[in-house]
């Protein structure tokens, strides 16, 4: 598996940043080898992320040459460009069902 990890900062206000992501979520949920994804409110100002929890390499590269993750930086009105951190995961501390029961 592997970790995806972006950060941006927006010009949005922080119930723009909800409204926006609650109403990309289903599309979110459709991609297939996603197997999580955790909306984040970073500490600085206006900084947000999204933690991705990807079933393959191929299925998180898929994702980043889609129409989907193109459209990121417009809907949310990105400064500048996001970090964007990759690293595979050596293996989880709980496991599927522990992080599915707490995440819901």
């Amino acid at each position: 598996m592997f970790i995806q990890f972006v950060q941006f900062e927006t010009t949005l206000t922080e119930a723009e940043v909800m409204a926006i992501a609650e109403e990309r979520a289903p599309q979110f949920r459709a991609i297939e080898g996603l197997v999580q994804k955790f909306y984040l409110k970073l500490d600085k100002p206006n900084h947000y992320g999204g933690f991705y929890i990807w079933a393959s390499r191929e299925a998180m590269a898929a994702f980043r040459q889609s129409e989907l993750a193109r459209t990121i930086p417009s809907a949310y009105r990105v400064v500048g460009a996001p970090d964007v951190d990759i690293h595979e995961l050596l293996f989880p501390l709980r496991d599927d069902a522990a992080l599915g029961d707490e995440a819901a």
